[in-house]
């Protein structure tokens, strides 16, 4: 019995030897001879649903000529997850640094400066505004009105647990980036889009030092590509990632957004925004401990969002901004501070703007470069005149009053009023026509006022017109209300009024009449607003709606998914004689009075009026309308050019439009509105 228990223990003992010996070897397979392809495959198999963001629709002229497209870029963003505890400020900092040294630009909105001595930046179309919008933020962060920039800077530098040996432009920088992040809510869940655009040079890097960089994750996304450069920012406007108010609205609405989304900020992208937002797809994909991309699965493709057909005409487009600031330019040689304006070209018969110029403008692809020195400049480029700037429009409101005068029988086409230079019939206020060193204009009827610009013959007219009637014609033309366009930033203006003055508690004198019925008092009108007004005048009385889209096209098919009609807001009953006469006083100033220079031997009859405004400081504003051709009004032309002396030296904008659209061969290439961006 011993002797077989003995063996039986041998045999045991000799099983778990092998068992151990096989045992150890696998473990010596696995962990030595294979450990490496082992541990390589253990650390990629972290896997994640991917989205594959779609390509926006893109935007394209009335000619279908692409305004914007799409193409294949880079973006790089921070993933929370994959960034060690305690690393984020450093590696915000590395980032950073990586940018400034290749020249890369990404998003910083905090409203201070960049470099020392550190200030506060907030924009605002007056300084008042600017002070309430700085009271308004720091008052969000139960701050009080007097904190410094550098107070400021210090609250977020503690806030964020940055540390405070740092210099002080690298902890601005990263303020900078962790601000952005806050308003993204940046998590685990939600990556924060650094920087989109990034050049290959930048992503080399960045993948070349991957430890380095562990957290920062490099995605190939649809990039916005603008045809013309810079050319009708204001109009087509720029997009960027969601921001939380954004994103709080746009779920309400049950939209399916998510914080890592790209949404139009301003323009037509942003009146397009569910049209032109295509709709993402997904893909299944492995990923490291790191981040990176180690397979990728099956994906679920994106369909591109739907095409945008304006009314903007290119080549008019790009004319008019061209010749707004040639003029601005060479009016600066006598008037230093005329250094920004506004233009619009519309349509008589429709109301389609075909051009909407405002300058300085600036370059939507490199707006996050030059976000800084943006919200710095006092010209403000970021700011759309044609439709956010209000200016008094001096001459180029008497065609109305002649309008209104006509039209109630105030006067007739052949009365004539005597021009003695000063006009006395009130006691108190006896104001001047710009002529009153000659003696006056003499007898003016009213083709030969418009001509002349004779102040007094309107002073006396809006005397007998009186306010209340003028007030009525100025509100059919549309003047001191929104004209709809569809994108913001549009103001109302200002139609001088008693019910405007009781308003503002103020009194309206007899002379505010006079005043008002030349284009001055308390008007002040935005440039599409005139341009409409004098579309409408052109065109016999019918105000049709101002507006940039003509279709939205689905981008499968080519089906209209949304058709802007043109639309008839009002009328006014303008009988032929009343039209005549005030056609042939706009006649008369292209071909003998204040625009003859321009357009005396010019081909095709012009209908024009020059305007001067004085404003509070500097020299006077400068206007200029027109439309063309006399005998069958296609367009209309307005420019404005703040302190520019007079509207005479404006006229050679709308000559080089009518060159352009009424003398030039327009026919263009159709370009099929195809995106073949496939990402």
């Amino acid at each position: 019995m011993d002797g077989q228990l003995k063996n039986r223990f041998i045999i045991i003992y000799i099983f778990i030897a092998v068992v151990f010996v096989v045992i150890c070897s696998q473990l010596f397979r696995l962990q030595v001879i294979e450990g490496e392809s082992y541990r390589i495959l253990a650390e990629n198999r972290l896997f994640t649903t991917e989205t594959v963001k779609a390509p926006r629709g893109e935007i394209l002229d009335r000619n279908g000529i692409p305004l914007v497209t799409n193409r294949i870029g880079f973006g790089v963003s921070f993933r929370k997850e994959f960034i060690e505890k305690g690393q984020l400020n450093s590696l915000i900092l590395s980032v950073v640094n990586t940018f400034k040294a290749t020249g890369e630009g990404y998003a910083d909105t905090l409203p201070v400066t960049l470099e020392r001595p550190f200030s506060y930046i907030f924009s605002g179309a007056s300084t008042q505004e600017a002070q309430k919008n700085r009271n308004s933020f720091l008052k969000s962060l139960e701050l009080s009105s007097d904190t410094t920039p550098v107070q400021l800077l210090n609250y977020y530098v503690k806030k964020y647990n940055i540390d405070p040996t740092l210099s002080p432009i690298a902890k601005r920088a990263i303020v900078g980036v962790r601000y952005e992040m806050e308003n993204h809510l940046f998590s685990n869940n939600t990556p924060y889009t650094f920087s989109t655009d990034v050049s290959m040079n930048t992503v080399t890097i960045i993948k070349e030092n991957s430890a380095k960089f562990q957290g920062i994750s490099i995605t190939v996304e649809p990039i916005r590509e603008y045809t013309y450069g810079n050319m009708a920012s204001h109009i087509l406007g720029r997009v960027g990632v969601i921001s939380k108010p954004e994103y709080d609205k746009k779920t309400e609405n049950g939209k399916g957004y998510k914080l890592t989304d790209n949404i139009g900020k301003d323009g037509i992208e942003q009146y397009l925004e569910d049209y032109l937002k295509g709709k993402d797809g997904y893909s299944g994909i492995y990923q490291n401990l790191n981040g990176n991309l180690s397979q990728k699965l099956a994906q679920t493709s994106p369909q591109t969002g739907s095409y945008a057909i304006l009314t903007i005409d290119a080549k008019v487009q790009q004319t008019l901004e061209r010749s707004l600031e040639e003029t601005i330019i060479k009016i600066q040689k006598e008037f230093s501070d005329a250094q920004s304006g506004a233009a619009v070209v519309i349509d008589v018969k429709s109301g389609e703007v075909l051009g909407m110029a405002s300058y300085p403008t600036y370059n939507i692809a490199s707006f996050n470069e030059d976000y800084q020195q943006l919200i710095e400049n006092p010209l403000y480029p970021l700011w759309n005149r044609a439709i956010g700037g209000a200016y008094a429009p001096g001459s180029t409101f008497k065609m109305l009053t002649a309008v209104a005068a006509l039209s109630e029988g105030v006067i007739t086409e052949s009365d004539t009023i005597v021009d003695t230079g000063v006009y006395k019939y009130y006691d108190d206020y006896q104001p001047r026509c710009w002529a009153y060193a000659q003696g006056g204009h003499g007898a003016q009827n009213i083709t030969q006022a418009l001509m002349n610009s004779c102040n007094y013959y309107f002073y006396e007219v809006g005397r007998r017109l009186g306010i209340d009637n003028l007030e009525k014609y100025a509100k059919k033309f549309g003047l001191g209300e929104k004209t709809g366009i569809e994108i913001s930033g549009e103001i109302s203006g200002i139609l001088a009024s008693k019910d405007f003055r009781k308003k503002s508690k103020r009194i309206w004198y007899p002379g505010d009449t006079l005043q008002a019925a030349i284009g001055q008092s308390d008007h002040i009108f935005t440039p599409i607003q005139m341009a409409n007004y004098i579309a409408t005048l052109a065109n016999g009385g019918t105000r049709y709606k101002p507006h940039l889209i003509k279709s939205v096209n689905d981008y499968t098919d080519d089906s209209k998914t949304l058709t802007v009609e043109n639309e008839i807001v009002d009328t006014i009953d303008m009988n032929k004689k009343v039209y005549n006469s005030v056609i042939q006083g706009m006649k008369d100033v292209a071909q003998t009075g204040t625009a003859a220079s321009i357009f005396r031997d010019y081909p095709i009859p012009v209908g024009c009026k020059t305007g001067t405004a004085t404003v509070a400081q500097g020299n006077d504003n400068g206007i200029f309308v027109a439309f063309a051709p006399l005998n069958d009004p296609q367009i209309a032309v307005v420019s404005v050019v703040e302190h520019g002396g007079h509207g005479s030296y404006l006229g050679g904008v709308a000559k080089d439009i009518f060159d352009l659209y009424l003398m030039a061969d327009t026919n263009v290439d159709r370009i099929s509105p195809k995106n073949t961006l496939i990402p």
